[in-house]
């Protein structure tokens, strides 16, 4: 039986019975004589078990979840072999697939929505008659469905075990259908008696904690440069680590760095943690808890780091309609080049690209504001930096939607040699369609702050703004007004997608703040500088100058040295001065021109200060197009070297497929430009190969100013890690680079190694399914202990895992080929798939007078367990038995008496061999059993 992927029964056409029916028989008919035909035959037979419907609401589903109830179909005997003259009585299958009484465990649906699942009681009303659901108040209540009241006798047998109430007798016009081969409960209720649920909505009490685990995540990056007689190599490993005990989830993300030595450079190696946490959900609040390192929600206030206790809304424990952003960072690399992010002066990202356009949009999240520092390595040496701006959108909310945090804690930021304590709250809520209304306080030691802010839903786009009052005290000042300082700062949000031009406006915001705004992190690292003596808003000397032969010490030594002297580690000049912002705009914009016009897009951010002169801007503009299957594509960026020289460079790509297949490579040309007049143009070649597309390949030739360069590099993804190489060389250069990235999690199975991971994973357990694939995670397979890895699991929401059994041993058989889950977030939830391990073979019986067993007939082994049905020629495939036995096959006559018969079987032994990928053909003679009378 298989429980296939709910989606593909969501608007599947329903085909007549009748008509399905009549096909099967012919298939059967036409397909039996060679034994992938009989596999088949068996396989759709042993689908129909027999038996009419029912009346009460309640109908049974064949296969393809067809109201059996509403066709008869009557099977024309002449489309067999001899014109069916050897055919046992087929009537059992002329009124769809039969339920006998019991209990099921058995997907859920309402109305094609799945809600759960459970175990189901199914009575039938006599011998002849299919079973039906019975519903009972738990039945009930998981559908959400809270019918009128009914008579005291009706609402008693809901609550009696062993009354059969049916789904039409509690809401008219309601009915059930059962599909045994997907073991699938459809409920169809009429829309006027359905409670308000919105789509997606997953019940709390069905989110899956998980089982106990531990987990790692790693990205291992090696590059290694030679230029001008100079070699280094830079390697960085990223750790993603975890512990899960029940709701409790423990997280730890640090990284390594190693430089090699250099041109007299000593060898450095440097270790940061980036946080440390311990979460877990709180399903009554739609909230989590977070204890240890984190970040703050930058919706009202700025982010910052926060070493304490966190208590927070999780939108995504909304349904996906409820819902109301993460940047993606696209560059340009001229060669293999190392490509870093970091946010907030942690670095979070290392990785090799190949010559060309590269976008990152796998980031592990730290947090909700703050830009992202992309600096670009080439393989010659050449450095440049631009940073991805990440504002948040408007902060609508739906009506009677409330989002709230709280924080306390330390201050946490590198900068600081005391940290203060800070606390913060913020609260949202959606008052209606129109207004959604925002506030929000925070405090540390001599600082407050207090925000008021309301987003607007309008025809013109989704509108807010806020106003924010700060006040702190700087100690050290000259005076009592010297050492306050007060202000505010006003921020405006914009976003609208306008559909009659096209136009996606993302972000628009514009923030003014006034010279005496500090924000909390600003105003803490003010107070700490103060207290060293340093002013956070200008060099001043200090008022007792030390002379040395009479020259001032501020002048014999630079200020990073007398930093040095003092202990501080920090330069006054390059970083004790704030750069208190006074405006900056940020916007992205994308535009499509027509249906055959191509698309045009922008990325600016301009910020000015109180403290210098000029305006830091920074942008991306691109225009895509496509000419039959050439695509090409323009771009202008403006980038910033380590030394703060802005460089304007342009951009052109065409890309051609050479062929019409998957695997078909592609080829690119690349010419770029930069303000000063340097020019370079590329060609690569990129493709993939493999079932999986597990294997990639790139190779680039280029010629510039500096010479001419060439590249390889090529990707392997396994089912249990991800492997990256590349090597170059130049005109006085070479470059080579290794990367590893993957998953490794311990859990009560044992340990299973995968590919990168997410948060929120599954392993599957498939006994004896060695090599399965999965088809919702590419490229991922079945290991021999029959465990795999499902990297990436959306928590909150339904998750629908499916295996291939396609390449699985034939004496391996799944009972179901797919299982849902909705895990809570950081889970790590164990799915078990029930396998049937035994000998498949196929047999040729036949009667004690030579005449073949006939069509039809059931066959039963052990405990009177059907095993195969016998299709023509007397030929059946029967699927878990052991070596040997005695199997038995019945059937009616044309009068419905009953015949059977009985026939001892042996299968050679299986060997050595790892997996069984043929079928043992084995004959035997059934002779009558001593209740039938067989000729």
């Amino acid at each position: 039986m298989n429980r296939r992927h709910a989606m593909r029964h969501a608007g599947r056409p329903r085909r007549h019975g009748a008509y399905r029916r009549a096909l099967l028989c012919s298939c059967v008919a036409i397909a039996l004589g060679a034994p992938v035909d009989v596999t088949r035959a068996a396989a759709l037979a042993d689908a129909m078990a027999a038996a009419p419907v029912a009346t009460g609401g309640f109908a049974a589903a064949d296969a393809s979840g067809i109201d059996a109830s509403r066709a008869d179909a009557s099977f024309d005997r002449n489309l067999l072999s001899g014109a069916g003259s050897n055919t046992t009585d087929l009537s059992r299958f002329e009124h769809g697939n039969p339920v006998l009484p019991g209990n099921y465990n058995l997907d859920i649906y309402l109305n094609t929505v799945w809600v759960g699942r459970r175990d189901v009681r199914f009575e039938a009303a006599s011998m002849q008659d299919s079973a039906t659901p019975c519903v009972d108040r738990k039945l009930l209540d998981q559908l959400g469905l809270h019918p009128a009241k009914h008579s005291v006798e009706l609402q008693d047998q809901l609550q009696d075990p062993a009354a059969c109430v049916s789904v039409g007798e509690l809401i008219p016009d309601a009915t059930m259908s059962v599909d045994m081969a997907d073991l699938r409960l459809d409920t169809s209720v009429p829309q006027a008696y359905l409670g308000q649920m919105p789509r997606g909505y997953v019940s709390p009490e069905y989110w899956d904690a998980g089982v106990p685990a531990a987990l790692l995540n790693y990205n291992f990056n090696s590059y290694h440069s030679s230029s001008r007689g100079l070699s280094q190599t830079s390697s960085y490993l990223g750790l993603n680590a975890g512990f899960n005990i029940g709701p409790w989830h423990l997280r730890q993300d640090s990284a390594v760095n190693w430089q090699s030595a250099t041109a007299g450079a000593r060898a450095q190696k440097h270790w940061q943690t980036i946080d440390s946490y311990l979460r877990r959900d709180l399903p009554s609040l739609r909230a989590q808890l977070t204890i240890g390192d984190s970040y703050t929600d930058g919706g009202v206030f700025d982010s910052f780091g926060l070493r304490g206790v966190q208590l927070a809304t999780d939108d995504r424990m909304l349904p996906d309609s409820l819902r109301g952003y993460a940047p993606v960072v696209r560059g340009v690399a001229n060669s293999n080049a190392k490509v870093t992010v970091s946010q907030n002066g942690v670095q979070i990202y290392q990785a090799t690209v190949a010559p060309g356009p590269f976008t990152i949009s796998d980031l592990y999240p730290t947090g909700y504001g703050g830009n992202l520092d992309v600096t670009v390595t080439e393989a010659d040496g050449r450095t440049r930096t631009f940073a991805v701006p990440y504002a948040s959108l408007a902060q609508l909310l739906r009506p009677g939607t409330t989002r709230f945090g709280f924080a306390a804690g330390e201050l946490r930021n590198r900068s600081l040699l005391d940290r203060p304590t800070v606390v913060q709250g913020t609260v949202q809520h959606g008052f209606n369609n129109l207004v959604t209304g925002y506030a929000g306080v925070e405090g540390a030691q001599a600082y407050a702050a207090v925000v008021l802010g309301a987003a607007l839903n309008t025809r013109y786009g989704a509108l807010a703004f806020d106003v924010t009052e700060a006040h702190a005290r700087i100690p050290g000042g000259a005076d009592e007004a010297d050492s306050s300082r007060s202000g505010r700062s006003m921020r405006v949000s914009y976003s609208k997608i306008l559909p009659e031009t096209n136009t996606s406006l993302s972000v628009a915001a514009y923030r003014y703040s006034t010279s005496g705004y500090l924000d909390l992190t600003d105003a803490a690292l003010a107070r700490d500088y103060a207290r060293r003596g340093l002013d956070a808003f200008g060099y001043v000397p200090p008022a007792a100058v030390t002379l040395i032969d009479g020259v001032p010490l501020q002048t014999a030594l630079t200020p990073g040295q007398q930093a040095a002297l003092s202990g501080t580690a920090i330069d006054p000049v390059n970083t004790a001065r704030l750069q208190r912002q006074r405006n900056r705009f940020d916007l992205t914009l994308s535009q499509r021109l027509g249906d055959q016009g191509g698309s045009f897009y922008t990325n600016v951010s301009a910020s000015d200060y109180w403290d210098r002169g000029g305006t830091d801007t920074q942008f991306q503009l691109g225009y895509n197009n496509s000419f039959g299957r050439l695509s090409y594509g323009i771009s202008a960026t403006r980038t910033r070297d380590p030394s703060g020289h802005y460089d304007n460079e342009y951009f052109a790509s065409f890309s051609l497929p050479l062929g019409d297949s998957g695997h078909a490579p592609s080829l690119s040309l690349n010419l770029s430009r930069d303000q000063l007049g340097s020019m370079q143009e590329q060609a690569m070649l990129n493709g993939s190969a493999g079932v999986d597309n597990q294997f990639n390949y790139g190779a680039t030739v280029s010629h510039g100013d500096s010479g001419n360069a060439g590249s390889l590099n090529g990707g392997y993804r396994s089912p249990y890690a991800v492997f990256n190489a590349s090597a170059g060389s130049g005109s006085g250069y070479s470059q080579t680079s290794l990367g590893v990235s993957g998953a490794v999690v311990a859990h009560p199975g044992g340990v299973t190694f995968g590919q990168p991971m997410g948060d929120t994973v599954g392993i599957v357990y498939v006994p004896g399914a060695t090599g399965a694939r999965l088809n919702s995670a590419t490229g991922t397979r079945i290991d021999r202990f029959g465990y795999a890895l499902v990297p990436y699991l959306t928590p909150y929401n339904l998750n629908t895992i499916e295996i291939d059994p396609k390449g699985l041993p034939l004496d391996v058989q799944l009972d179901a080929t797919s299982a849902q889950v909705a895990p809570h977030a950081g889970a790590v939830v164990l799915l078990k798939f029930k396998t049937q391990t035994g000998r498949p073979a196929i047999v040729r019986a036949r009667l004690a007078s030579g005449q073949a067993l006939p069509f039809g007939a059931q066959v039963f082994g052990t405990s009177d367990i059907p095993v195969g049905v016998v299709g023509q020629a007397g030929q059946i495939l029967v699927r878990g038995v052991d070596q040997a036995g005695t199997l038995t096959a019945r059937w009616q006559d044309d009068h419905g008496a009953t015949k059977s018969c009985s026939f001892s079987y042996h299968i050679e032994p299986r060997g050595n061999e790892a997996r069984l990928d043929k079928y043992q053909e084995v004959s035997a003679t059934c002779t009558p059993t001593p209740t039938s009378s067989n000729t």
